[in-house]
């Protein structure tokens, strides 16, 4: 029977890391990596007498940690969890299933994003699909960017049980992780190069966040998910301008 892995990485994830350990624990091992935490992070994983944790900095495009969970799992397969993700008991029934006879590399799976208390059924929010489950050494990160997709050899198939995600329990938590975003993506342009320009300030100070808005709030429903919807809707297209702020910002100071 193959046997599949769940590796998780967290930084200050007190408050949602525990409820992500016991979803895992259905499978025949689980990884923590904390990544230099400063409360009780690490307290929690050990805690838990079937987790093996690890301890390495915290680097800013976090999938060079996810990368190094991976390489501490022995298993056949590994699944990636995110502290403020919760895998459903179906959808742990189907893992099982599916990798104990598939000739795919990797699956892609439905995920159900949680705002304020609220599942966001619309405005592009579900399903979500992501990527996270891979046969061992047939996927990998390029480590270039925090929101890059994995890299597979050879075929991937789907699964239709969705697992959970609750990355903004409160308004806060959104504004500090928004912080943590749109600063990596301006020091990212900044990386490759790029220099301000009219052309590029029209379209990620106006007219994508104006797109991604309409888009999302009104052709996709948005307006059905309540304020929690709307919230949803307005940060998005907010992330893009706030970007582009910082990115100006830096420019200026570094020119």
């Amino acid at each position: 029977m193959p046997t599949i892995g769940v590796s998780i990485i967290a930084h200050n994830e007190e408050a949602q890391l525990a409820g992500a350990i016991e979803s895992a624990l259905f499978a025949d091992e689980v990884v923590v990596v904390d990544c230099a935490s400063t409360d009780r992070t690490a307290e929690i994983a050990r805690s838990f007498e079937r987790v093996r944790l690890y301890a390495r900095p915290n680097d800013p495009n976090l999938n060079v940690n996810k990368s190094f969970g991976f390489e501490q799992l022995t298993t056949d397969w590994i699944f990636y969890l995110d502290p403020d993700e919760r895998i459903p008991a179906s959808l742990a029934a189907e893992i099982r299933r599916t990798i104990a006879g598939t000739a795919d590399n990797a699956f892609r799976l439905p995920r159900r994003n949680h705002f304020f208390g609220r599942w966001l059924a619309h405005g592009g929010q579900y399903p979500d699909t992501q990527l996270r489950l891979f046969r061992r050494g047939k996927a990998r990160f390029p480590n270039k960017h925090v929101h890059e997709s994995l890299e597979v050899e050879g075929g991937i198939g789907r699964l239709s049980e969705p697992f959970d995600h609750f990355p903004y329990p409160t308004l806060d938590d959104y504004i500090r992780k928004m912080n943590f975003y749109t600063s990596f993506q301006a020091k990212f342009w900044l990386s490759e190069g790029r220099k301000p320009g009219l052309v590029d300030s029209a379209r990620f100070l106006f007219l994508r966040p104006a797109s991604r808005f309409l888009r999302r709030y009104l052709l996709k429903g948005g307006w059905r998910d309540g304020w929690q919807g709307y919230l949803a809707a307005l940060g998005d297209a907010f992330q893009t301008t706030a970007s582009y702020g910082k990115f100006l910002e830096r420019a200026a100071r570094e020119a």
